[in-house]
Order: C-alpha cells, then sequence, then structure tokens
C-alpha cells in the first residue's frame, strides 16, 4: 500500500517560532570573521545589518542531516526532493535595529510555493516571510526566496579576464579575497553544514561546481556592511538577487553607486560578470 503524497503547495501558511538571545559572543565571532577594523562590541551595540541570520537556527541533530550536509527535507518548509538549494535572494525592512545581549523572537510563515519547469529542468522556488521582535517591537520584516533544482551538469569555471570592467563614476570598490578559512566560518556562524562551502571533493565530485561556492548570504552580508559603511548612513532596507555563483578559486568586487537615498550595489566575479545585484536604501 502507498501514501499518497502531499502536494508541495500544501506548506503554504506553514508557521514557526523561535526564540533567542541576541549574544554577544556570536556577534563578536561575526566580527573577527569579517576582519572588521571599528572598535569591538559590547552589550547593548546595534547589530549590525544582516546579522540577525547568525541567530534563530535550526538546530537539528546530526542523525537528520542529509549527505549533502542540509538537513533532511520537510517540517517547516515543504520536503522539496530535488537535490539543488540555494537562498537566491530577499527584501528586509528595518524598523528599529536589534540590541546585543537582549532576548529577540522570530516568527516565520511560508508564503508562497510554485513549482516550475525550465531549461535547466524541474524548479521549485518558495517565499518565506520572517518578522523579528525584540522587547515587543517588530525590528525587521523579511522576505526569503529559495529555489530548488535538479542536479544538471557540470558548472563551467569562470575565466578570468585580463581588465575588469570599468566602474560607474563617483563608484566604491572593494576586492573580495575568498579563502577556506573564510567560508568555513561563515558555515559556522550560520550553522550551514551544507559541503559545498568546505568540502572541495563533494562541491567538484558530487555537485559538478569547479570549487567551493561562496556562500550567496555571507555576499549579501558584505554588500549590506560595504554600503553602509561608505554612505555613513544606517539602512533602513535592502534588497539583493543572486544571479550567478562565486567560487573560491579567484577574487571579486563589491561596487556602490550612491544615488538620492539608496546604493545600488553589485559583485562582480572575476570573469567581470554581475554575480549579485542589491539595493541598500539608507
Amino acid at each position: 500500500m502507498t501514501t499518497e503524497k502531499k502536494p508541495l503547495t500544501d506548506w503554504i501558511g506553514s508557521k514557526e517560532t523561535r526564540e533567542d538571545i541576541i549574544g554577544l559572543s556570536h556577534a563578536l565571532s561575526a566580527d573577527a570573521t569579517f576582519n572588521q577594523t571599528i572598535e569591538s562590541l559590547h552589550e547593548g551595540d546595534v547589530l549590525p545589518p544582516l546579522w540577525h541570520w547568525f541567530y534563530f537556527l535550526p538546530q537539528v541533530p546530526s542523525s537528520k542531516i542529509s549527505q549533502d550536509g542540509h538537513p533532511e527535507r520537510g517540517g517547516f518548509l515543504p520536503p522539496v526532493e530535488l537535490p539543488r538549494r540555494m537562498f537566491a535572494g530577499g527584501r528586509l525592512k528595518f524598523h528599529s535595529p536589534l540590541i546585543i545581549g537582549k532576548p529577540a523572537r522570530r516568527e516565520g510563515e511560508v508564503l508562497k510555493v510554485t513549482e516550475k519547469s525550465g531549461s535547466s529542468g524541474q524548479l521549485v522556488f518558495v517565499t518565506v516571510q520572517y518578522q523579528v521582535y525584540q522587547a515587543g517591537e517588530l525590528c525587521i520584516e523579511e522576505e526569503q526566496d529559495i529555489v530548488y533544482k535538479e542536479a544538471g551538469g557540470k558548472v563551467p569555471a569562470p575565466i578570468p579576464v585580463d581588465q575588469m570592467p570599468e566602474l560607474p563614476s563617483g563608484s566604491w570598490s572593494q576586492t573580495i579575497v575568498p579563502n577556506q578559512v573564510l567560508l568555513f566560518r561563515f558555515s559556522a556562524l550560520t550553522f550551514n553544514a551544507h559541503r559545498i562551502h568546505y568540502d572541495r571533493p563533494y562541491a567538484m565530485n558530487e555537485e559538478g561546481y569547479p570549487g567551493l561556492v561562496v556562500h550567496g548570504p555571507l555576499t549579501a552580508v558584505m554588500l549590506a556592511e560595504f554600503a553602509q559603511r561608505n554612505s555613513k548612513k544606517t539602512l533602513s532596507g535592502f534588497s539583493f538577487r543572486g544571479r550567478a555563483p562565486l567560487f573560491d578559486m579567484h577574487p571579486f568586487r563589491l561596487i556602490g553607486t550612491l544615488e538620492e537615498g539608496k546604493v545600488n550595489l553589485q559583485t562582480q566575479g572575476p570573469d567581470g560578470k554581475t554575480s549579485m545585484t542589491a539595493t541598500a536604501e539608507l
């Protein structure tokens, strides 16, 4: 006797609530990971933008971890069976800063589940809404877009260009040299055991990548901090969209262009192509 599978759309409206302390120790670990030059953080300080991603983490037992390092499918998110899962983009509004050292609560809800077929095969898009509260006040509203894909073929390695494209007038730029230590530390900060970020043989032989994959959220955090540091203004909103993966084999660069009330952002891979776009609202 076979049990009929529930349609993935049944997970629309699925909810979860997580509580956590915005702990100083974890914030200091993040600060060390990004090699910041700011003064050391203290309890009572404002948590930098997007660093709430280092809290409210799913603490799944090792017995429930799949071969790729991800937790087994199902639970709050739909049990999509496609092997490749990516955090493809998101939209955030910052209403009030999170304060280090104080408890907080995150409420999540699955808003949308869409199945499609494209040139790369079957796709499933899941949109999740999160609201983060502290001291009874709504601090952050967020939507995350998660994409599940078929395995597909090998991903070609980017071919570095002799000269990167010319920067837009008045833009800021920063070159990032990704390495195994940075990727491992970010995986640890987010309790993310997906092996494509630290296990090179697995990333290349099992998932077909040319090297270790730079986390999309890591790139987004760097862009948000880059925008705030150079504009010298607090972010009121942030949105981003991944276009292509980055790898640890070559440096990439962050680019920001200040316009009225916002910073237009992008990352460029070693081939000169845009790998992520973002907008920081000031």
